[in-house]
């Protein structure tokens, strides 16, 4: 799919997506931080028939029912495509060694070759964490990888 970015001097950006059913979808990111959700019109996809501001609760709210399902979605495509890679999800308990500490100080993927590529906090998915990204206790992590990688991690980040 193509997603198109265009800057809005003064504004902010616009992000706009046409569906298989051809309508026109985008959204527009104010420097403000504000985000307004845009429906075009079928018929003339320059013409907004709808536009929905939504807040910052509101925004997080509908990238957690729009992006969680489509992260699973997405692994478990993997798993289907290939063969021996697996996804593991586990807590970070408040025991972790690396509970409040960047991602990347557990060096996961140098150590075991399996790759942390999201991380659920409070219901909100990071897709993609940096390694500056900061674990806490509670937090799921999702990793990929091999079976035997992927239970390294696991012990990595529960004990050390």
């Amino acid at each position: 799919m193509d997603i198109e970015q265009t800057a809005l001097p003064g504004i902010g950006l616009r992000h706009e997506f046409t569906t298989r059913s051809g309508r026109r979808v985008g959204v527009v990111s104010h420097r403000t931080g504000r985000r307004d959700l845009v429906i075009y019109d079928k018929h003339d996809p320059d013409r907004a028939c709808e536009t929905v501001k939504l807040t910052d609760e509101e925004a997080d709210a509908l990238v957690e029912l729009l992006g969680a399902p489509r992260i699973v979605q997405r692994l478990n495509a993997l798993h289907e495509e290939v063969e021996g890679l697996v996804s593991l999800q586990f807590p970070i308990t408040a025991g972790s060694p690396y509970a409040g500490r960047p991602m990347g100080d557990a060096r996961v993927r140098s150590r075991t070759g399996a790759s942390i590529v999201a991380v659920v906090r409070s219901g909100q998915v990071v897709a993609s964490p940096a390694p500056d990204f900061r674990l806490e206790a509670e937090d799921i992590v999702v990793v990929v990888g091999s079976p035997e990688s992927t239970s390294a991690v696991a012990d990595i980040v529960t004990h050390g």
